[in-house]
């Protein structure tokens, strides 16, 4: 049952990207973007790896060149994860990548005349794949540009413009992202369009910056519009690792309501009460703690005061004390160990109470 701050989710048109579906019911997908160049494959495969490792459910790369356009069909064939070609300017590339690829996405403003945005429609009409329009604040065909600015309203006047005119082509395998570098922008442009038409959102800020300026961003734009039932499909723009614009995003789904899978930390703040530098200790759990997606909630206290209140609503709870602590289990202490066998303990107990839940869950 989702919460009072939860709304539901838009009803919105279903697209397939390979086997992932988009909209409607389906659960919200994380996408993310390599770096390296398209055409180098050993390269490209690793880092796709990497991310589908990292739960990434959707994959896009650059094509920016004839060299990238042709190497596409062989990395389709060397990985397991939906690819979305990336196409800026020259439309003919699109034609190749419509032949391998399981999305294509174009800023129609850069794409140029009618023909050629016609062209690419037909490219994808043929092989029956869906079509990302992908209008940026930074990038608006000049006259909205002109009359409007970089502004929400301009986004806006230039995606139903560019929808419409996939519409008249016959085209409606769709979905739409509307992206500009900061949170009010993005949020205000994707609540205006969205009453508006049927096609999935794919959400994102786009230039956010490195990991912090990034979890902030994305966090508030992203989540409060998750929050709002708005989105179908998500990437986290981070200037660094890839595989953290995966970790980020789960952790958004997660906390603001929209992904039941997988653990979520309690910890108590820095204070004056701390029996424990709970610091290394997060990072040491998060380290060991196998991969799990049975939804969780397990809560690491740093002293007495507010470990039993706290644990009450968790899972799996640790306790620390002054050379020793607390595991407890729904609740109910489990037993008190010494501080250097304490994570151990607590680790046993986190995987043996997910397969419990897991079984319930099955049940």
């Amino acid at each position: 049952m989702e919460s009072h701050t939860l709304k539901s989710r838009y009803k919105t048109k279903q697209i397939a990207v390979g086997d992932v579906l988009v909209g409607g019911d389906a659960p919200i997908s994380v996408q993310s973007m390599t770096y390296s160049k398209t055409a180098d494959l050993q390269a490209t495969k690793k880092q796709i790896d990497c991310l589908q490792l990292a739960g990434c459910d959707i994959v896009r790369v650059a094509v920016s060149d004839e060299e990238d356009a042709k190497a596409l069909k062989a990395l389709k064939s060397m990985i397991s994860i939906p690819l979305v070609a990336d196409i800026h300017f020259r439309y003919k590339f699109a034609l190749v990548a419509a032949e391998s690829v399981d999305c294509v996405r174009i800023n129609p403003g850069n794409i140029g005349s009618k023909d050629k945005i016609k062209a690419v429609v037909n490219a994808c009409q043929e092989h029956r794949i869906p079509i990302r329009i992908g209008v940026n604040a930074g990038s608006l065909e000049k006259p909205f540009e002109v009359k409007y600015g970089a502004t929400p309203k301009g986004m806006v006047e230039s995606a139903l413009y560019n929808i419409k005119l996939l519409e008249d082509f016959g085209f409606t395998n769709l979905k739409i992202s509307l992206k500009a570098s900061d949170v009010e922008r993005t949020m205000s442009a994707y609540r205006m369009l969205r009453p508006l038409v049927e096609y999935p959102f794919h959400l994102g800020v786009t230039e956010a910056g490195d990991l912090e300026s990034s979890m902030i961003k994305s966090s508030i734009a992203l989540g409060g519009l998750l929050m709002e039932g708005i989105g179908d499909t998500m990437r986290v723009s981070i200037t660094g690792e890839l595989e953290k614009e995966i970790e980020v995003a789960r952790g958004i789904l997660r906390y603001c309501g929209r992904q039941k899978e997988g653990i979520t930390y309690i910890s108590c703040p820095t204070c004056g009460r701390l029996q424990a530098d709970l610091v290394p200790i997060l990072k040491e759990l998060k380290e060991r703690m196998p991969k799990i997606k049975t939804p969780m909630q397990i809560s690491v206290m740093g002293c007495a005061v507010n470990a039993l209140g706290e644990a009450k609503h968790a899972d799996v709870a640790i306790a620390f004390g002054s050379g020793d602590g607390l595991v407890i289990k729904h609740g109910e202490i489990v037993g008190k160990y010494k501080q250097e066998e304490l994570i151990d303990v607590f680790i046993k107990e986190v995987v043996e109470t997910e397969k419990e839940i897991a079984r319930g869950l099955e049940q």
